[in-house]
């Protein structure tokens, strides 16, 4: 029995002991920062501490740094930081202790990271896929991709306070999936990188894109390009949508690019693009949505390419123009098969042939060896025209080269008692579906002017 008193009392005297060596007396403190979403080299940030007890002493811990002890009058202490430096990135928690000199004091609070931004560190890219108005239900994928390597992706969601996704790369990028979309997901987002070496040194954001989740209350708008025929490095485009309801907020969507939306009084919106780099190339969708109401939103345009061509006088260097022959040349009678022959110098490239004043896409083709020979048989009046070609390379399928001088296809006309081939074949079948309607009419005339059996 002694010995059990005996460690009681020790018990008793430790505990004591080791409050007085500053055992957590006080509840810990909650710690933010303000601005908090990061802050630029040069910038000013505050740490703000709060408590649950006036009188309190206030100390900001960070692992290389002192800082003053604070003696608010309330329940918070600020510790402003300013002309940010790489130095002052890194995790932060505070504490705080009586005043009087006792060692009551609180556990330290949650840690909190101070990230700088790096203005000097490339902005990445953010892009969605579907792009324009998304169902409930569907998957999204947002990706995210920059310039550097041995980086990590960080998603971020605007008015989100959670803390932001984040993703090693594959290659330059990475892909955030939310899988079964719900209305909560729609919002603004972007991302940015942070390097593996500095991980407390973060990229600016990147442009912000917009993810609305709606089911279509609004049929698709028409989308198109002036020019349409491609523009050079260096020139300028518009990019026309037309809705069909006054009031819309209009969106033009493109991977990898942002485009503020459009509020226009009618029923068109423009999306100017001038001083054109190969960047600007690509697949481009619109859609619209009611300004008071963003869920209320119509589906995506059909897309529409916009191809980029070199030119002569760009500062970017020209691809080499292609060549383009006949075969065979000079006129051609009605009913011949021609084939049109593009060769160019480049590798790995596709060709495109293209008629004056054709509103139909250019055919296309893979060349074999230097060029690609594109086969008209039987060919009519209607195939007459100028033609020229041009090709793409396969590492930017958006970029084309300047088109080939053009080439003049003459169809000569019909010898007299010869009619065009085309137009004849057009009068045969013309003339076969008639015979075929005179023949089912007399069937059906033999059929119900027979005579029927009386039972």
């Amino acid at each position: 029995m002694a010995s059990a008193l005996t460690i009681i009392l020790l018990s008793c005297w430790l505990a004591g002991h080791s409050g007085a060596r500053g055992e957590p007396s006080y509840p810990k403190p909650s710690i933010s920062l303000s601005p908090s979403g990061g802050v630029s080299l040069g910038g000013a940030v505050a740490v703000w501490c709060r408590g649950q007890h006036q009188g309190m002493r206030f100390v900001l811990n960070k692992e290389g740094r002192r800082f003053q002890t604070v003696d608010p009058k309330g329940l918070e202490a600020v510790f402003p930081i300013r002309n940010v430096s790489r130095e002052d990135r890194g995790r932060y928690n505070c504490s705080y202790h009586s005043r009087s000199g006792s060692a009551a004091a609180s556990s330290p609070s949650d840690p909190v990271e101070l990230v700088v931004t790096d203005p000097s560190l490339p902005r990445p890219s953010i892009s969605l896929s579907p792009t324009g108005v998304t169902a409930p239900g569907a998957d999204v994928t947002i990706r995210c991709r920059g310039q550097s390597r041995d980086v990590r992706f960080f998603l971020h969601k605007a008015g989100d306070l959670n803390p932001p996704r984040h993703m090693d790369p594959a290659g330059d990028g990475a892909e955030f999936r939310i899988p079964t979309v719900g209305r909560q997901h729609g919002g603004s987002y972007g991302c940015s990188y942070r390097p593996r070496s500095e991980p407390f040194v973060s990229s600016q954001p990147s442009h912000p894109v917009q993810l609305v989740v709606a089911e279509p209350s609004y049929p698709k708008p028409n989308i198109s390009l002036s020019p349409s025929g491609g523009v050079s490095l260096g020139g300028a485009v518009a990019v026309w949508c037309r809705g069909q309801h006054q009031g819309m907020r209009f969106v033009l969507n493109k991977e990898g690019r942002h485009f503020p939306a459009v509020d226009p009084d009618g029923l068109e919106a423009v999306f100017p693009i001038r001083n054109v780099s190969r960047e600007d190339g690509g697949s481009y969708n619109c859609s619209y949505q009611n300004r008071s109401k963003p869920s209320a939103a119509s589906s995506s345009s059909d897309p529409v390419e916009l191809v980029v061509t070199a030119c002569l006088l760009c500062a970017d260097p020209s691809l080499p123009r292609p060549s383009i022959s006949l075969s065979p040349t000079g006129v051609t009678a009605p009913g011949a098969n021609v084939t049109i022959q593009c060769q160019g110098q480049p590798r790995d490239v596709r060709f495109f042939l293209h008629k004056a004043g054709d509103l139909n896409p250019p055919r296309h083709m893979d060349p074999a060896g230097d060029g690609a020979e594109f086969r008209i048989p039987t060919v009519g009046r209607q195939h007459g025209g100028s033609y020229s070609c041009s090709y793409r390379p396969w590492s930017e399928p958006f970029v084309s080269s300047q088109p080939s001088h053009p080439v003049q296809l003459v169809v000569a006309a019909a010898p007299p008692g010869h009619q065009d081939f085309t137009y004849a074949n057009i009068a045969r079948l013309a003339l076969s579906a008639m015979v075929l309607l005179v023949m089912g009419l007399i069937l059906a005339e033999a059929y119900y002017s027979r005579p029927r059996e009386v039972p």
